[in-house]
């Protein structure tokens, strides 16, 4: 896998994406349990079923773009964001200097967003390591720059967002990412429960500003535009009712470009031990 990432770093992100397109029909098609997941999901949310061959296409491009991210330098990876919407947003949120918290959903190419971000500040994401030993070596080093730090997905990395917030820096993280038992709580998404994280939502309670960011994938591997804004509205309330907010936000988001959203990622599913999602017959997803 390691030695496949570094052949597609070397041919155009164009070629990149139709290699991708292809692996996205042959996961789909060789994988029942990605076909039901993808296929529910998008019912779910009510997305038109003319767009489901462009998710699945779209979902092997993200798999593989990465290559060309983690693989060259930071300036040519993040000259890959070649249109930047909403700049205005990152600028008042730096000049506030109460630290940002940046929240990407899963939706076009999430790997892009950090590497230029930190061309402009230091920021801190949270990552989980993937159970690949050898492509976590790659990942690690790949997302691992000069300005821009990793936290695992633990307590050390609870403590280190934090502390990089005090100190008026941005941080990163993706809020639709199911979380483990004990960390969320079960919330709707798109009509239905989704064990949802709560560490965005507390995240949103220090004082920091809030701004919602995702990588468009722009056609012919032209690059990638990079959309940010601040929540529709100000977040209020406690922190089940921020998680809330959140997932409604994230929903806003898909709606704009839902074909490159990852419906395949089995969101609703229930983490080992975690109680039942509400109104369900107590049988895990």
């Amino acid at each position: 896998m390691v030695f496949f990432y570094r052949l597609l770093s070397c041919i155009p992100l164009c070629l990149v994406h139709v290699i991708g397109g292809l692996l996205g029909w042959l996961t789909y098609l060789a994988s029942p349990t990605y076909r039901h997941n993808l296929k529910a999901n998008m019912a779910q949310a009510g997305i038109d079923p003319a767009l489901r061959s462009a998710a699945i296409a779209e979902a092997g491009k993200q798999a593989l773009e990465p290559s060309h991210i983690w693989l060259h330098n930071l300036p040519d990876a993040a000259a890959l964001a070649v249109e930047i919407d909403g700049a205005e947003h990152v600028k008042a949120a730096q000049a506030a200097g109460k630290g940002i918290v940046y929240l990407t959903p899963h939706l076009g190419c999430f790997e892009i967003i950090a590497q230029y971000l930190s061309t402009l500040a230091e920021i801190t994401v949270l990552f989980r390591p993937p159970k690949n030993a050898g492509l976590q070596t790659l990942i690690e080093a790949g997302r691992r720059r000069p300005h821009l730090h990793l936290a695992p997905a633990d307590l050390s990395g609870v403590r280190a967002l934090i502390k990089a917030l005090k100190k008026g820096q941005a941080i990163g993280l993706l809020p639709d990412q199911a979380p483990r038992v004990g960390e969320g709580i079960w919330l709707d998404f798109f009509g239905r429960p989704a064990y949802t994280m709560t560490l965005a939502a507390r995240l949103t309670e220090t004082g920091a500003t809030t701004l919602f960011v995702w990588g468009e994938r722009l056609p012919g591997g032209k690059g990638f535009r990079l959309r940010f804004r601040p929540p529709l509205q100000e977040f209020t309330g406690d922190t089940v009712a921020r998680a809330h907010q959140i997932n409604h936000e994230i929903e806003d988001l898909i709606r704009q470009k839902p074909e490159q959203y990852l419906w395949g990622y089995n969101r609703y599913k229930r983490p080992a031990g975690a109680e039942p999602p509400p109104g369900s017959n107590g049988e895990p997803h």
